[in-house]
């Protein structure tokens, strides 16, 4: 089978370089690496874009649908471009009883938002993920890295403007 050509111009070619010299550094069988290449790529790139994923695919001889499998799969990834600042809200059972639902309301109500999209000022992508395996700090909500346990929808004001306050100080 023919491959197709692949498209990278629209990608930085000095973050490819970067992530070829991670992908050329791991050792063992570079396929069953798929997982962390994507995170270096993610955390290089900020999303995931067709071609890039296409690009992962040939770096690791494996093919487009099973990384986009991957991608698709788990809510840690995303094919667009997100905010600063990613605002995850657990919607696992746990938090969901615990008001999961209400904090989620108040997060999109504050960052003028809809789920998966950036906030007009760029700083929040706000998203709601399956469970994060974590239910006795039911409600959690994560900002990049940081987890919150117990979330009340009062809390989220304070949560949020602790990143407000980061950009403006910037």
């Amino acid at each position: 089978m023919k491959k197709s050509v692949l498209d990278v111009s629209q990608l930085d070619v000095s973050l490819l370089r970067q992530l070829d010299a991670y992908i050329t550094a791991l050792e063992g069988d570079k396929q069953e690496q798929l997982i962390h290449v994507l995170h270096r790529a993610q955390e290089l790139f900020g999303h995931l874009p067709h071609n890039l994923q296409l690009y992962v695919a040939r770096a690791l001889d494996l093919s487009g649908a099973k990384v986009n499998g991957v991608v698709t799969f788990y809510s840690f990834f995303s094919e667009k471009p997100t905010g600063k600042y990613t605002v995850s809200v657990c919607m696992g059972t746990a938090c969901f009883v615990k008001g999961a639902d209400k904090v989620l309301d108040r997060i999109l109500k504050l960052t003028k938002t809809a789920k998966g999209e950036i906030s007009e000022d760029g700083l929040f992508t706000v998203k709601d993920v399956r469970c994060i395996g974590a239910c006795g700090l039911a409600p959690i909500v994560t900002v990049n890295d940081k987890v919150y346990g117990k979330v009340k929808v009062n809390d989220v004001d304070g949560i949020l403007e602790n990143y407000r306050g980061e950009h403006y100080e910037n």
